[in-house]
């Protein structure tokens, strides 16, 4: 499947001239091994990375082994979403999907962000209009009964009230300065307190806490899933010049969504390419679906990415 180049090329605002940005090209590839022939149920696959103001889609490619019919929705947070069916008699040894994208990345390295006069400062109240449409996102998602996580994020409040910026960045920094990196290879996240009780975690749980924080001090937040890019490969959870990866935006009013990476302790979207943004990041898998055979029939996965400028 092929989408065409995006035709929409223009800068927001026409007075002002387009900014280059970084070419890149991103491989993503499962696979899925079985002992034995399989009947494959339908497939979520999320794969295909959200355009905005910058990040441009220039081509976008979509292959399913065996041959599967591809339809595409939005979610209800507007991130793309394929389903994959396969034919109900066919059975299989092996599933392979593959993602190919062409991007323009144009994100600042040094962001600047008009914040509203209101929220300059906290704390600061939500418009009514921006508390409804928040909703779920100013809540926290994860049980917190003795309070652990509030009074630890409550902790970087320098005090009342106090720079809304400063203490978001403080607080993404504090989340790398508690927790050590590593690689964890299974699914799901840990829970913020179970983070912070073993001081270490793999991104997913960096981002996790770190939403959850600003969650419990009355931002709304929200986690996003997407690849990295780091052609130095000194960024914390860099696997070469690009892997998957998963960050937090905040809302604040007037900036919008801020990208704050606190696995690498960064401001910002300059090498960050998201695909999906949650609510909570088991609604990110890349690829989700089911089989049905014996009970021994599963052999193993594999993925492989690659984010390179092209």
């Amino acid at each position: 499947m092929l989408w065409p180049q995006n035709a929409v090329t223009a800068p927001l605002n026409p007075l002002v001239p387009a900014q280059s940005g970084r070419l890149l090209t991103i491989d993503h590839r499962t696979a899925y091994r079985y002992r034995a022939p399989v009947l494959l149920g339908p497939h979520r696959l999320m794969l295909r990375p959200r355009e905005s103001r910058d990040l441009r889609i220039i081509r976008s490619t979509l292959t399913v082994t065996p041959d599967a019919t591809v339809t595409w929705a939005q979610d209800v947070a507007g991130n793309a979403v394929a389903t994959a069916t396969f034919p109900s008699q066919s059975t299989t040894d092996r599933l392979e999907v593959n993602c190919s994208t062409d991007v323009e990345l144009t994100a600042p390295a040094w962001p600047v962000f008009d914040i509203a006069a209101s929220a300059i400062s906290f704390p600061f109240r939500y418009s009514d209009e921006d508390w409804t449409d928040l909703g779920a996102l100013a809540v926290i998602q994860h049980a917190d009964p003795d309070g652990r996580l509030a009074a630890w994020a409550q902790g970087f409040v320098a005090g009342t009230p106090t720079d809304t910026l400063s203490l978001l960045k403080d607080l993404s920094a504090g989340v790398a300065g508690h927790l050590v990196y590593e690689t964890r290879d299974d699914e799901g996240t840990q829970s913020p307190t179970e983070s912070l009780e073993r001081r270490a975690g793999s991104c997913r749980d960096f981002a996790v806490l770190f939403a959850e924080a600003a969650r419990s001090l009355g931002f709304g937040a929200r986690l996003v899933s997407g690849y990295l890019y780091e052609p130095d490969e000194g960024a914390v959870g860099s696997q070469g010049a690009g892997s998957t990866h998963a960050w937090a935006e905040v809302y604040v009013p007037g900036a919008g969504w801020i990208p704050f990476d606190p696995t690498n302790r960064s401001l910002g979207g300059a090498n960050l390419i998201p695909v999906a943004v949650v609510r909570d990041l088991a609604q990110a898998a890349p690829v989700a679906g089911s089989f049905a055979g014996g009970g021994e029939a599963f052999e193993g996965m594999s993925v492989e990415v690659s984010v390179a400028a092209r």
